[in-house]
C-alpha cells in the first residue's frame, strides 16, 4: 500500500502562485509516476501533469504548459506541483495519484492505484 498526502491548496487572486506537495509513503517499490489530477465543480476529473518516480521525465495538459510545473524530491519521497500564472479556471480540487507498473497512460486516471485526499485551490478573479 501507498499513501499519499497532500498540502499546499489556497486561495489566491488571478496571476498568483501555489505550490502544492504529495508525499508518499509505505511501500513504494515498483511505483513508476506521480501525477495531478483536479477536478472543479461539475466536471469530471482532468489530467493536469505527470512525473516519474525518479523525477526524469514529465508531461502536461495542453491547458496548464507552460505554467505549472511538477517535480519529484527523491529523498522526501515528495512530488510537487508549481502553479505559476493561475486563472479562475485552474479553481479546482486537485489530487496527486500514484503508478505502479509501466506501460500504462498517464493521463487516465483509471490506471492509477492510489489517491491523496484532494486539496482546494481556488483562484479569485
Amino acid at each position: 500500500q501507498v499513501q499519499l498526502v497532500e498540502s499546499g491548496g489556497g486561495l489566491v487572486q488571478a496571476g498568483g502562485s501555489l505550490r502544492l506537495s504529495c508525499t508518499a509513503s509505505g511501500v513504494t517499490w515498483g511505483t513508476s509516476a506521480m501525477a495531478w489530477f483536479r477536478r472543479a465543480a461539475a466536471k469530471d476529473r482532468e489530467f493536469v501533469a505527470a512525473v516519474t518516480w525518479s523525477g526524469s521525465s514529465t508531461l502536461y495538459a495542453d491547458s496548464v504548459k507552460g505554467r505549472f510545473t511538477t517535480s519529484k524530491d527523491n529523498a522526501k519521497n515528495t512530488a510537487y506541483l508549481q502553479m505559476n500564472s493561475l486563472k479562475p479556471e485552474d479553481t479546482a480540487v486537485y489530487y496527486c495519484a500514484a503508478l505502479r507498473g509501466s506501460g500504462a497512460s498517464w493521463t487516465n486516471p483509471a490506471m492509477y492505484n492510489y489517491w491523496g485526499q484532494g486539496t482546494q485551490v481556488t483562484v479569485s478573479s
